[in-house]
């Protein structure tokens, strides 16, 4: 018989995300190639220039540095605080799993404001943690409900929280008044505040002067940002106290040489990036006017990406799949009737809506 397993494992549901997957596109023999993917929420128009081509220069003979010394010091630069509050992960996600790994174990209750990216259920249900949930409301538009966090952390106490800020699927977005009410509420509490799609916020502003406590992590994701979703690359940023104890758990040569070097050259292109938040903006904007023309509205969205109501979610995916286009049906989010959509350029966001006409019979 084979050795078991610790308790939880058996039980822990694998959390599905938007992107290809590869397995179905063999299955119905569709090349990853000729997919246009609308489930993903990163930059539609590609890495910078600067980075084609450059990653050949990159030494691959020998192991990458454990610290991304360069990176943290360029992003320290740029973000305007120390190089010993950041920490760079193979994405965001090995960041979250690092916070649970080191913060929470079996007789800690965390809270998740819900509905969310499912990975932060997944990191706590590996260290053993109890979850607590709020959930926002359709009939809300989903926006969250600050009274009744502040409500729960004050009669639970949780050892950590964890929000998505904008959140992932319905691109709510808090503004800081309402992080900080929450973070008043939660003295005894680790804030996870994860950031990852704040590049691409209506109105962003500026959080990183709230890492002067020691109760508050602040993930961000140039996967996202930069289109890297293929090498993975996040940083955290929070007090130098939480870097240390992170670094702790942290796997030696956790990010790759290629991932950050293509972070520098990255980030020494903020033009780049700059012309891809307009590029979105004006995409988003097309397929807010052209869903709603199909009577199907978008939801209040303060990010790039945004709930679509379908009726069947997993149906409308299947349909969409026909026409070499994926959007991110929403039943794991526990939302079946939604649909999850994030722009792309503007003819690929053309042949989306030419796609749904026809699945709509219009």
């Amino acid at each position: 018989m084979p050795i078991r397993p610790r308790p939880g494992i058996e039980s822990l549901n694998i959390c599905p995300h938007g992107g290809l997957d590869y397995a179905e596109l063999e299955r119905i023999g569709v090349r990853p190639e000729d997919m246009l993917d609308f489930s993903v929420s990163g930059n539609p128009f590609g890495p910078p220039p600067a980075i084609r081509g450059s990653l050949m220069s990159v030494v691959i003979d020998r192991y990458p540095d454990s610290n991304s010394t360069e990176l943290r010091s360029a992003l320290a630069r740029i973000l305007d605080v120390d190089a010993e509050s950041i920490i760079v992960g193979n994405g965001s996600m090995e960041l979250i799993r690092l916070v649970a790994s080191a913060y929470f174990g079996s007789a800690d209750t965390i809270l998740i404001i819900e509905p969310t990216f499912g990975e932060y259920e997944v990191a706590c249900r590996i260290a053993g943690s109890k979850i607590l949930r709020v959930r926002a409301q359709a009939e809300r538009s989903f926006k969250f409900d600050i009274a009744e966090t502040v409500d729960l952390i004050c009669r639970h106490h949780p050892k950590g929280i964890f929000l998505c800020n904008p959140n992932n699927p319905t691109g709510q977005y808090l503004n800081r008044h309402e992080i900080e009410e929450i973070l008043s509420a939660s003295q005894d509490s680790l804030l996870i505040l994860d950031e990852a799609y704040v590049a691409f916020a209506e109105n962003a502003w500026h959080s990183l002067d709230l890492i002067k406590g020691e109760d508050i992590v602040i993930l961000r994701s140039m996967t996202k940002d930069y289109a890297l979703a293929g090498l993975r690359l996040g940083y955290a940023v929070a007090h130098p106290e939480i870097i240390k104890t992170l670094r702790r758990v942290c796997p030696p040569w956790n990010v790759n040489a290629v991932a950050q070097y293509a972070g520098l050259l990255a980030l020494g292109d903020s033009a780049y990036l700059q012309r891809c938040q307009e590029g979105v903006r004006q995409a988003k904007g097309f397929l807010k006017s052209e869903l709603t023309q199909l009577g199907l509205p978008p939801l209040p969205s303060q990010a790039h990406l945004f709930l679509v109501k379908v009726g069947d979610g997993k149906q409308f995916r299947q349909d969409l799949l026909k026409y070499g286009i994926i959007v991110r049906d929403c039943a794991s989010f526990g939302l079946p009737e939604y649909v999850r959509i994030a722009p792309r350029t503007m003819p690929e966001c053309q042949r989306l809506v030419l796609a749904i006409k026809e699945i709509l019979k219009l």
